[in-house]
């Protein structure tokens, strides 16, 4: 025989594609080894059934023989055991151990058998293979009818290309249905009859492939219910319950353990190796709270995990109820709350999250995305079940509380914003059947209301504010009007007391109020409404004119007239707001009508929000409102209107429009009254009549405007403000301040002089004395000796004029005052050394002897005698050379003269006593001028120094100036004016 015809190597030449089921019975089933037919079937795996079948039967048929040597070994141990039990003497006690010797009896057997036939032992071994390979084969074909047709376009699971038993290449017959499959199936047959079952059960777990799953469960039960919890972990969390139920464990409640799960093995008889362990009723529970957990966290599906506990329940699992109640009320949260469209992290609720929130912020929760349109349906469909379930459970735990479900509503309403606690309130309306209200007591409603209200700090939301109230009851209260009077006062006392802040209170809030109007009977209550009514209506016109305050503000100021005009004045000059002031009369006479109501009393004998001020006080500060805001023709129209809504006096009138004109000047910028505030105070005393004061203030501001203009500066780089000119106490020194700063002011006469008089003083004939003064002083500095004398020659006829004036014997202070300026000057210019005209120095020495006191004139006439004598010898000197060139003419001599000043001395009753030495008249010059600078109200400055006189170089005037400012006169300058006043007096001319 060839090899071509050997049936064996015909066999094995074949490869497994090209097996078919006559291939099997023509060439297979003809050999005659049966161990070598049984180990062909053994090794070949192929994907179509019917080959696949025929191997097996095959196979199973050819190890026929192994099972009959069996049975015979068997039945010789058999007779072994019975005749050794028949011969024992105890029979009953060996009766008990019967089994074990029967067991140990067919071991020993079959090792024997087998040792003595090791073809045997190998075909019994391949039979085992076989047999299970026929059950998985039958379990195949019924999975096929369950599993999803495959598609040329499926591709092999990733798991399955790991498969141990591939050979490296790809299968590409997975994709196709396997030749003679009933149905076809994704998993191929050469796989499932090898693979591990445990693994094929889960991967069908993870693509849900559930009937084949049940199947797989069911046909061998011995081989994978020990891994069912394995199995049921790798179907995905999203999965539906109801799609696996009958996967699902259950209790059984007689024993309180796992149930039984019921299989259909293929073989009917299983080894004691091949039974399981039931979980306790308490084990499965908490695989069903594990399974729920993982579902929530790794999906967020509720739903899902709500459903798997469910169906626990109605499998007998205990103590599923209030898991399965929880889940339910999460449900809600998740999927019946509206959510926005961009859902936040916040969003994601997990059951360890639900769990970890206290019943508050549930109910806060249940409404954070509810508007005020459905605010009301969600609290019914939302937050009242879970309410009840709270109370139920507090029941079941023997700690009812009635009052709960109220208590979380009414905390939510009380942190809730007005615009969701007004359509609460609107669902709440006595109106209403009590069915159909979220909030049923009408008292409680009010003490709601009340402390929503005035726990609110908004300042914009008075039409909801009106809303919430149009909501609440209205008590038909019969009560008297005294009664009505003390019991509004001292309501009102005690709310505004509860709601001043603390440090322990900074803000009342809406909690904090309604334990305060919890306990008050029903009138108070129904009080406490008329005075939210009051102050509901204040706090619109408050709003209407951009001056909005919260409701607990009425409240703090209702017995403080301090706040409510400070709040009046704010509404005055406030009105309108920024961008939107008032430019026409009609809103003006609205805003004082307004202004007005808020200080009457309501027809309920309530104050309203100005109660505590007068209707004059209100009108005089709403003047100062428009006054303020620059509207004088408007005012002026007001004034001069015929319904006289300006009731004021024209004195009142006129102090307000200077108080307003007074602070516009004072927040001005700028001195000039040609542009901005200074302007708008300027014009403002133009509003009343005109009158002394009026024109007195606008002169001040004039006087203003040209100090302004002289570039006076307050601090290095920085112009004097006009509040510091204001704040000035010697106005005065600021004429200093101009000549001193200004190089060439001292040669405008005039108009320092008008300057003085609009700094207020007019008629004041000292302050124009000291003003000529401080002009030559000036112009002496400047060397201008000509501006000087006319300066002190004006200065003179002023003092002069008022010294005539005043009543005989009397001298009065301002006489007096200008009488010192006016001779100290005299002294100064007439001593001066460099102004050569002598004429006009001896005249102003002649003035300084008329003016002075008596004790300064030896002083005096010491200097105009030593210039007399001057003018005498540079006489003599003009003289003798005249004579020599002209006519000689009669001249008046010296002796003539000084018997003339000896004459006018004797009339001023001067002593005759020799004159005092120089050093004396030094020391009494400096005492002098000490007292005199006091009335010297300006400064001196720096004079030039071109020329010297020799008593400029022993100690005179030099080039430091001296300061004079009011009473206040720095040491520094004290010094410069002893010594300067000292060269004045003639104190060196001996030395």
């Amino acid at each position: 025989m060839s090899s071509s015809d050997d049936p064996y190597t015909h066999w094995t030449a074949l490869s497994d594609d090209e097996l078919t089921v006559d291939n099997v019975e023509e060439i297979l089933r003809a050999l005659e080894d049966d161990l070598w037919v049984a180990a062909a079937c053994v090794d070949r795996l192929v994907d179509d059934v019917a080959v696949q079948r025929s191997l097996l039967q095959l196979g199973v048929e050819r190890t026929e023989s192994v099972v009959e040597s069996g049975n015979k070994s068997l039945t010789f141990s058999k007779i072994l055991v019975e005749e050794a039990l028949n011969a024992s003497d105890d029979g009953q006690a060996d009766a008990d151990s019967s089994v074990d010797a029967e067991v140990k009896t067919r071991r020993d057997a079959l090792a024997s058998h087998f040792r003595d036939a090791p073809v045997d032992a190998q075909l019994c071994q391949m039979r085992g293979i076989l047999l299970d390979r026929l059950d998985r084969l039958n379990t195949f074909v019924e999975l096929c009818k369950e599993l999803p047709v495959a598609t040329n376009e499926d591709e092999l699971d990733d798991e399955w290309e790991d498969d141990p038993w591939a050979d490296g290449t790809p299968d590409t017959s997975s994709t196709k249905p396997p030749r003679g499959s009933p149905v076809d199936s994704p998993v191929p047959l050469s796989i499932f009859l090898v693979d591990d079952l445990l693994d094929i059960s889960r991967i069908f777990a993870a693509h849900e492939y559930y009937p084949a799953l049940h199947i797989l469960l069911s046909r061998h039960t011995s081989s994978l219910w020990a891994y069912r919890f394995t199995i049921l972990d790798r179907i995905p969390d999203h999965a539906h319950p109801s799609e696996y139920r009958d996967l699902l464990p259950g209790c059984d409640a007689s024993t309180d353990m796992e149930a039984q799960f019921t299989g259909q093995n293929w073989r009917q008889e299983t080894d004691w190796a091949e039974s399981v362990d039931l979980l306790t009723s308490t084990e499965v529970i908490t695989w069903y709270k594990q399974r729920v957990d993982r579902v929530i966290s790794s999906t967020g599906m509720v739903d899902i995990a709500l459903a798997l506990i469910q169906h626990g329940a109605s499998q007998g699992v205990p103590d599923l109820d209030e898991l399965g109640e929880e889940l339910s009320l999460l449900a809600r949260l998740v999927y019946d709350v509206p959510h926005s469209s961009d859902a936040a992290e916040e969003d994601d609720w997990t059951l360890a999250r639900w769990h970890s929130m206290d019943p508050a912020s549930i109910v806060k929760a249940y409404l954070s995305h509810s508007t005020p349109d459905t605010i009301a349906k969600d609290i019914s469909r939302l937050v009242m079940p879970y309410l009840f379930v709270l109370e139920s459970r507090a029941e079941r735990a023997g700690q009812p509380d009635p009052d709960l479900p109220n208590r979380l509503l009414y905390d939510y309403i009380l942190t809730a914003p007005l615009s969701i606690s007004a359509a609460i309130f609107e669902a709440s309306k006595p109106t209403l059947l009590p069915a159909q209200r979220l909030v049923r007591d009408d008292e409680v409603l009010a003490k709601l209301a009340l402390a929503c209200l005035y726990g609110s700090n908004s300042k914009t939301e008075w039409s909801t504010m009106s809303r919430i109230f149009e909501c609440l009851p209205a008590w038909d209260i019969n009560r008297d009007d005294e009664d009505q009077a003390d019991e509004a006062d001292s309501t009102l006392v005690s709310l505004g007391a509860f709601v001043v802040p603390s440090t322990a209170r900074p803000h009342c809030t809406a909690p904090d109020l309604l334990l305060f109007f919890n306990p008050l009977p029903l009138a108070s209550l129904s009080r406490a409404l008329d005075i939210l009514d009051v102050h509901l209506e204040s706090g619109e016109i408050f709003a209407r004119w951009n001056v909005a305050a919260p409701l607990q503000w009425f409240l703090r100021s209702s017995h403080d007239a301090a706040e409510q005009r400070a709040w009046a004045n704010r509404m005055a000059r406030r009105a309108g707001g920024p961008g939107e002031e008032l430019t026409r009369r009609e809103d003006w006479e609205w805003l004082l009508d307004d202004m007005l109501k808020l200080c009457s009393i309501s027809e309920t004998g309530l104050k309203s929000a100005f109660g505590l001020l007068s209707n004059d006080e209100v009108i005089r500060i709403f003047f100062a409102g428009l006054l303020s805001s620059g509207r004088f023709n408007i005012a002026k129209d007001m004034l001069r209107s015929a319904n006289q809504k300006l009731s004021l006096s024209s004195d009142a009138v006129e102090d307000i429009c200077l108080a307003a004109s007074r602070e516009f000047y004072d927040n001005a910028s700028s001195g000039n009254y040609k542009f901005g505030d200074m302007k708008l105070a300027y014009e403002c005393l133009d509003v009343p009549p005109p009158s002394d004061k009026l024109s007195s203030e606008k002169e001040f501001i004039e006087a203003t405007s040209r100090l302004s203009s002289f570039n006076i500066i307050s601090r290095p780089g920085i112009p004097i403000s006009p509040i510091e000119i204001r704040l000035t106490k010697d106005r005065l020194s600021l004429i200093s301040r101009v000549l001193s700063s200004n190089a060439d002011a001292y040669k405008h006469t005039q108009v320092i002089l008008d300057l003085l008089y609009k700094l207020g003083f007019r008629n004041n004939v000292a302050a124009e004395a000291k003003t000529l003064a401080m002009l030559a002083d000036t112009a002496l500095q400047a060397e201008d000796f000509a501006r000087a004398y006319e300066a002190s020659e004006r200065m003179i006829h002023t003092v002069l004029h008022l010294r005539s004036a005043a009543p005989l014997g009397v001298e009065e202070p301002m006489v007096q005052e200008a009488s010192n300026v006016c001779w100290v000057a005299c002294f100064q210019l007439g001593r001066q050394p460099e102004f050569p005209d002598v004429r006009k120095k001896l005249l102003l020495l002649g003035r300084a002897l008329e003016l002075c006191p008596a004790d300064k004139l030896h002083d005096v006439l010491n200097a105009w005698r030593r210039l007399e004598k001057e003018d005498l010898e540079r006489r003599r000197e003009e003289l003798a050379g005249y004579a020599t060139k002209a006519p000689r003419k009669r001249v008046s001599s010296p002796d003539k003269q000084l018997s003339s000043l000896g004459m006018r001395l004797h009339d001023l009753h001067m002593p005759s006593s020799p004159l005092v030495n120089a050093e004396d008249a030094a020391a009494l010059a400096s005492r002098t001028f000490n007292r005199m600078a006091s009335n010297f109200p300006f400064s001196v400055g720096a004079r030039s120094r071109s020329t010297f006189s020799r008593e400029d170089e022993s100690g005179g005037r030099g080039e430091g100036g001296v300061g004079f400012d009011g009473d206040v006169v720095s040491a520094q300058a004290s010094r410069v004016l002893q010594k300067g006043i000292g060269w004045l007096l003639g104190a060196d001319d001996d030395s």
